[in-house]
Formats: structure tokens, sequence, C-alpha cells
């Protein structure tokens, strides 16, 4: 069994980690980096970037670079108007009511992008292990609901990635903070604040069961969103000052949303920050500059809602959970936007204890991944791991109620079943509506698939029995079944999300990443072969000026003449002519050096044969002296 990688896809950056004996590594990617911004470019030529080259270009490719693509996974285009209008680049209605990302009229899911930044998770992880790697722990938020757990799925499977198990976030972290402390029993709160998710888990730790008491969180608010805070103050600012808001111009837009982020990580450090972008937009009068000043103290007072609205569901998990303030031993942040002084400040106030620093924030889930990873594959021995769903299953009965079968905070895998009955007389089919949420109307809570059981035979209201089943998995997926006690007549569905894909869409999906890979691969192999044709017309001009006079006129001719051939097919960019040129350089220069070598050995062995007697003698006169 290969490995299996641990990949934490995050909304702002993404980390992969894997078991090394015992270890859990955290793997740097190709720009020596530790965690790899979730961004995607799409750049002239066909080219897509990846990561940190993507984020280098978005200022000037506003509306082709993809950032925070995990706030729509799962979601339906009408659940996403307000996001799509926060971001530069264009999202349209596509197929199944979902939203698609528009790049030149071809309409990507959330899926389909999510699927990039897995790719490159996956390469690096293979460079770094030098063996194939086809399967993946790969973490969620935890209060994601039933669609977005199948969408990152599917992500998974376009990146040619076999998903062996969708785990928490808060629970991974759990697991890297844990593992090392199997032999104490504690109770420990995980508050996770990402970059566009907040979660909250409560979990019990002891001989090495990690059991999760109690969740609770909120799939919109993240470091996102504290952005979106300073971007809008620094709007309007601009905009009472010159009557132009930025927020129109996709570009200017780019740039004071890096501003803010900017400044809002110095502000974790500093007590004030100058952000200062010349030239943001011009007039007929002439260009225009941003310059303010933002105080911590300011931004504290912008994001107060903000920190309060985490705090909401904190209280509730713990209350869920049956347990107090005092019964928490360990706080452990998550997530880059716990960096935030008032956020630590907030929750070290509300649980009366400091919260535990042993962790990197940035690292900690990836890390939970890979030991997930382990204990599947048999390399981590005496950890179980018992999580929760989220939120309540349901279906919806008479009077537009949900009537709920799985309450949220159930341990998973678990199996539920309960009787129902037709509402009218010689009622032929039932519909079953699935629900997930914590309403108690059905409208008021998220549809996550329906199905028809037909063939009922006729019979009086309340008569037939229809037992309905709920089954979720490990990986929080759940199954539904409805059988028809009275003939055994059962109809099950794997639930997918409303608004998601199909089997056939998938994977077309997952032969254009594969096609998308090897153009990325070709493209590399391009960039090496005409910066290996660079090097050597440089080496082999410095090296004819330096032995010039040492290399025969024959011989420098044939370097010359196939530097010149070399120095066409690098301005061609035809790889085949581009190595046939380097072959030709390499073998000329060759020839050329050989005889250099061998006419200085004709020399030193000149140099050293013994003189033959009488040679070069001379007549001296001499006198004798008597």
């Amino acid at each position: 069994m290969g490995k299996i990688i641990g990949i934490d896809l995050g909304t702002t950056n993404s980390c992969v980690s894997v078991m090394e004996g015992s270890e859990a590594v955290v793997i740097p990617n190709a720009e020596g980096k530790r965690t790899t911004p979730s961004i995607i470019a799409f750049v002239e030529g066909g080219e897509i970037k990846v990561g940190d080259p993507a984020k280098r270009q978005a200022v000037t490719n506003p509306t082709k670079t993809i950032a925070s693509i995990k706030r729509f996974m799962g979601h339906s285009f009408a659940e996403i108007t307000e996001e799509a209008k926060r971001v530069p680049y264009s999202v349209v209605k596509g197929d199944n009511n979902t939203p698609r990302v528009d790049i030149d009229g071809r309409l990507y899911t959330a899926q389909e992008l999510s699927a990039m930044t897995l790719q490159k998770m996956k390469k690096t992880a293979e460079d770094y292990l030098g063996q194939t790697v086809t399967e993946a722990v790969i973490t969620v938020p935890a209060y994601f609901n039933d669609a977005q757990r199948q969408a990152t799925k599917e992500a998974g499977e376009i990146a040619g990635l076999k998903v062996m198990r969708i785990i928490n976030e808060p629970t991974a972290a759990a697991l890297a903070y844990g593992l090392d402390k199997k032999g104490t029993d504690q109770k420990i709160a995980v508050y996770d604040l990402g970059g566009g998710t907040f979660d909250i888990s409560v979990l019990e730790l002891g001989d090495g069961v990690f059991e999760v008491l109690s969740t609770d969180g909120d799939t919109h608010l993240g470091g996102d969103d504290f952005d979106h805070v300073i971007i809008d103050w620094l709007a309007d600012e601009f905009k009472a000052e010159e009557g132009i808001d930025l927020r129109l111009d996709p570009m200017s837009l780019q740039r004071i949303k890096e501003a803010a982020e900017k400044a809002k990580i110095e502000l974790s450090s500093s007590a004030e920050t100058e952000i200062n972008l010349p030239y943001v937009t011009a007039t007929a009068s002439g260009p225009k500059h941003l310059v303010k000043k933002l105080s911590r103290s300011q931004f504290e007072k912008l994001t107060d809602s903000l920190v309060k609205r985490s705090m909401e569901p904190v209280a509730k998990a713990l209350k869920n959970a049956g347990l107090t303030v005092s019964d928490i031993d360990e706080v452990i942040l998550v997530g880059g936007s716990t960096r935030i002084p008032r956020i630590v400040e907030e929750v070290e106030k509300f649980f009366g204890k400091k919260a535990s620093k042993g962790v990197n924030p940035d690292e900690v889930v990836a890390i939970g991944a890979a030991i997930q990873g382990g204990v599947l594959s048999g390399d981590v021995k005496d950890v179980l791991l018992l999580d929760v769903t989220p939120l309540s299953l349901g279906i919806e009965t008479m009077g537009g109620v949900m009537t709920v079968l799985i309450e949220a905070n159930t341990t998973i895998p678990t199996k539920k079943s309960q009787v129902f009955s037709t509402a009218a007389d010689s009622q032929p089919s039932v519909e079953l509506h699935v629900l997930q949420g914590a309403r108690a109307m059905a409208a008021d809570n998220k549809t996550i698939g329906r199905f028809h059981l037909d063939g009922i035979p006729p019979a009086p209201r309340g008569v037939p029995q229809i037992e309905v089943s709920f089954d979720i998995d490990a990986n929080g997926i759940i199954k539904v079944t409805a059988t028809d006690k009275g003939t055994g007549k059962s109809h099950d569905i794997r639930i997918e999300a409303s608004s998601g894909l199909t089997a056939d869409e998938i994977e077309q999906m997952k032969k254009d990443a594969e096609a998308n890979a090897e153009a990325d691969k070709a493209a590399k192999e391009r960039a090496e072969k005409l910066n290996e044709a660079d090097s050597t017309i440089f080496q082999t001009e410095s090296q004819l000026k330096e032995l010039g006079d040492k290399i025969s006129d024959e011989n420098k001719t044939a370097i010359e003449f196939a530097l010149t051939e070399l120095r066409m097919a690098h301005q061609s960019q035809d790889i085949a002519a581009i190595q046939k040129g380097l072959d030709n350089v390499n073998a000329a220069w060759k020839t050329a050096t050989e005889a250099m070598y061998a006419q200085g050995e004709q020399g030193q062995a000149a140099a050293a044969e013994p003189q033959a007697e009488g040679d070069n003698v001379q007549d001296v006169d001499y006198e004798e002296v008597k």
C-alpha cells in the first residue's frame, strides 16, 4: 500500500503532510514554502498557474485569478449571489443551478478549480516521496454540510486522488495536538478560524480515543471577512474624498484587497500600519493615490461584530457537549486568522485560560490529516477517532415540518430508521425531501436531495408503512433508503448535492485535469529546454573567447555554425529543433576539445623526449692549465 497523504484544502492556503515513521512531516512545495496559496490563475497561452506564481500576478490579471473558491463549494448559485459580488472574477449560473467561474467562455465549477490546488498538493508530495500518490485524507470545516463534503470529495477525484476519508478540520487539529498525549484524559476546545470558515469543536481525549462531543460553526465567517471590512473602509474613504468607487474596477479592487490583507497581518504585531497605494486609479485630471493609516484599535472597532459572531457558536458547542468552561483543560487555536490579537483575547476571556501555543495554526490540520492517513494505512496504531455529524438530518413531513431522524452531534458512522405513512388515500408514491439543518421548518433548512418511492399498493391514508433509514459513513456522507414494509419494495440513494455534478461530469473533469497536467508538464519541459539552450549559448560563447586561439579554424567554424542554428531554434521555441541544436553544439565542442587536448599532449610528449647523441654539439676553445 502506498502512502496516504493528508491535505488541508483551505480557503486561503493549503498544506500537505505525510507520515514518516512515527512523525507527520509537512512537505514544502516547489517554491520552498510549507503552505501554498489556494489561488489559480489562467494566463496567456493557456497556461494555468497555481499557488505563489498565481498570487504574484493577481494585480495585473484580476479577472482570471481565482481565490477563495472554497466559499462556493457545494452551494447552489442562488446561495452565493452576495459572495459572487465580492470577487473580481466572473461567477455565473451553470448547469444544475451550480455557480461557475467564467474564463473566456469556459465555465469552471468550484470542484474543478479546487482540484487544481489538490493536484499541486499531490505533485508536491510525489516530488518529496519519489513515488506516485493516489490516496489522500482531505479536511473540511466541521460545519460543512453533505453537499459541501460531496463537492470536496469530487474535487479529490478530479485531481486523480482516491479520497480515503473526509475529516473535520478541528478534529484533525486535535489529532495532531493529542497524539503524543495518549496517556492523559483531557477535554479540549478547538477554535478554528480560517480564511473562509469558522468551526468550534469540543473533544474528549483519553487512551488513544479522540471523541468529538459537539461541533458548531459558521461556513461564511473567516479571514476573508476581516479583509473585506478593511476593503470597504478603504473604498468608502476614497469614494468620499475622490468620488470614485474602487470596488468597481477589478484591478483597483485586487490592489486594495492585497493591501487590506497585508494591513490585517501587520496589525497583529504593530499598533498602526500605513496603506500606501500610488496610482490606484486615474481621472482626466491625472493619477490618484490612496494613502491611509489604520490603527489596531480602529481595526478592532471595524471587526467587532465579526469577533462576537464567532463567539456565539462557541457557547452553543459547549452547551451541546454538556460542559462548562471550567471542564475544558486546553484551548487550541487553529487557522491563520487566530493570530489576530483581539481573537486571542476574546477566546481566552471566554474560557478563562491561556490558549495553547503548542501547534502551528497553519500546519496542524494537515498534520492531523496525515495522522488519520497513517491510521487508515496501519502505520499509526492505537488511535480511534469518533467524529460527529454537525447538523441534524431529517425529512419533510406534513405541514412543511422537518422531522429529525439523526440529531446534530451524533457520533458517526451511524444508522437510524423511522416508519412513516401516506398522507392521502390510495397514494401510489411518496416523495422524500431530505434535509439538513437546525431549524424546525423544512423551508428553513438545506435541501440535500429528493427521491421517490413508487408502486405503493392502494390503501387508506395512514395504512402503508414506509420505513426511512439514514446511514452516515465515517466521511459524514449520507445514504438514504425508503422501504415499503408491505411489499418489501425499496429505493435508496447515496445523497449527492442537489447542486452537484453527475458521475459523467466528474469523469470528464478528471480527464480535463489530466490533460492540464500534461500541458503543464510540457510547458515546464519547454521552459527548462529554453533555459538549457540559453545557458549553453552563453557558456559556449565565453569558452570560445577564452580558448579560441587554441582551437583550429575548422573546429571554430563548426562550433559557430552550430551556435547560429541553436540561436534560431531558441527563437522558434521548437523543442525538437532546440534539442538538435544542443546536440550539434555539444558534438562540435567535443570534437574541438578532443583536438585541443590531443595537440596539447603531442606538445608535452615532444618536450619530454631524450635528446639524441651528437645533436646540438658546439665546439669550444679551451686552454690546458699546467
